[in-house]
């Protein structure tokens, strides 16, 4: 039987093939799904373009993916990786996806960020925003 930290590396892994579009545009090196409060699964990829025109963390895109086809703001859970699955502490999401995913919903201080796969090691969006400023803002 297939867990659900499974299920989203194995949606997500899909996605994972590095491609130059162009000389400006790079593409699906950095993928990554999503558990919705409702239980629907999103996925995602990273794109960046020359200048920073386009940059887009996968996180991100993903979020804007679940957003775009059910209009919903919660995550349950997330994962994301390059080629191989998250250790070591390697699914932390930069401080733009932390701050979007809080902003997206202030209840995604209860996000479950996957950090090391093989162990099923998970940290909670709180623990790496524990004093949000969107908290004050009431």
């Amino acid at each position: 039987m297939v867990d659900i930290w499974e299920e989203l590396y194995l949606r997500a892994k899909e996605y994972y093939h590095p491609t130059e579009v162009n000389s400006f545009i790079y593409t699906n090196h950095v993928v990554c799904a999503l558990e919705s409060k409702s239980g629907q699964i999103f996925t995602g990829y990273c794109i960046e373009g020359t200048g920073g025109t386009i940059n887009l963390c996968a996180e991100r895109m993903t979020l804007i993916n679940m957003y775009q086809a059910s209009g919903e703001t919660q995550v349950k859970r997330i994962i994301a990786f390059r080629d191989t699955p998250p250790t070591n502490h390697g699914g932390m999401p930069c401080g733009i996806c932390r701050e979007t995913l809080m902003q997206f919903s202030p209840k995604n201080k209860e996000t479950q960020i996957m950090v090391d796969y093989e162990s099923r090691e998970i940290v909670m969006l709180e623990e790496l925003l524990p004093k949000w400023w969107g908290d004050i803002r009431g």
